[in-house]
Formats: C-alpha cells, structure tokens, sequence
C-alpha cells in the first residue's frame, strides 16, 4: 500500500504498519543504519518538506525554495499597503462591529458562567431544589450552560456571516491586489 505521498507503506507482505523504516539521505544517519541502528518515522508525519530530498520526477531531487529576500524595498512597500489597510475607515468598521458583538456576548456568557458556580458553592440547598422528579435547579441550569454554548456560537457565526465576513472579504481581496501591484504580479 502506499502513502498519500507515493512511498510505499509498511514492511512488505505483513499487515500495514504505522511505523516506516526511514529512508536515509544524511551520510551520517546513514552510517547509523549501516550498523544496525534502525530509525523510523514519526507515524504522524506523511509528507516530505520542500528541500528535504524528495525526486522531481526525473530521478534528480528537486530544488529547494529559496528563502524570501529580506530588507528590500519591496517588502516595506507591501508592509505599507497592510499598514493602510489598517488605518482605512473600512478596517475599522469592521473591527468595530466584531467587538460590539463580541465584548457584550463574552460579559453576558461570562456572568453566566461564574454565576452558575458561585450559586452551586453558596447556595447548594437552592441547588438541590427538584424541579421534575429527580431532574433540580442544579442539573436544569448545567444543560443550560449547554444549551447557550450553541445559541451563542449559532449567534456569533450568524453575525459573522451577516455583518462582517463581506466587508472582510473586501478588505482582503483588496489587499491581495494592491500587493500583487506592488510584487509584480507574480503569485
């Protein structure tokens, strides 16, 4: 079987393993193997980083990214544009109708929370109150620190949705042109 990498995987006929042999490209983790020193990969890692001795296909391996240039003109320019971005009308506007949801919903869920323990620890004869059989105050508010979990997450992504995520899609896709203008058009 293979790896969504194209190595193969495991050790041949057996069952598959989710430990491989490591294939060695350093002469001196090399020498290592030769001695009967196995190493294996980390199971949770399936895929090479660019440079790391991966083929190109034709049997040479493959060029490793340069690194970006730093200090040059060109960055600072782009900072700019991100710098502008920040200061723009737009930006703010944004930013402004995040906290008006976010700062009153995190004080209202907050309140609800600690209020929810400090009851349970100074009132707990309040607590064990029953409401319906078995079911009291206690368990009925626990299910409601469940219940307004969703209700805020429902709220806070039905927000998003309708009164930010297009204004920032704008934003971004317009700093995505400006800084595109100023690198050339490359991608």
């Amino acid at each position: 079987m293979k790896s969504s990498n194209g190595r193969p995987r495991g050790g041949g006929g057996g069952p598959e393993s989710s430990v491989e042999k490591h294939e060695v490209h350093d002469p001196a983790l090399a020498a290592g193997a030769a001695t009967g020193h196995t190493r294996y990969d980390d199971p949770w890692y399936d895929a090479l980083a660019s440079g790391w001795g991966e083929l190109d296909g034709t049997g040479t391996p493959a060029p490793a990214v340069p690194p970006a240039p730093r200090g040059e003109a060109g960055t600072a320019r782009v900072a700019d544009v991100y710098l502008e971005v920040q200061r723009s009308a737009a930006f703010r506007e944004v930013r402004s109708r995040y906290r008006r949801f976010v700062i009153p919903g995190f004080a209202v869920f907050f309140s609800w929370y600690v209020g929810y323990v400090v009851t349970a620890q100074t009132a707990p004869g309040l607590m064990t109150r029953p409401v319906a059989g078995a079911v009291n105050v206690a368990m009925v508010a626990g299910l409601g620190q469940f219940l307004t979990t969703f209700v805020f997450t429902w709220a806070y992504a039905r927000h998003a949705r309708l009164r930010r995520d297009r204004a920032a899609l704008d934003l971004r896709w317009d700093t995505q042109e400006l800084t595109r203008g100023l690198r050339g058009g490359e991608r």
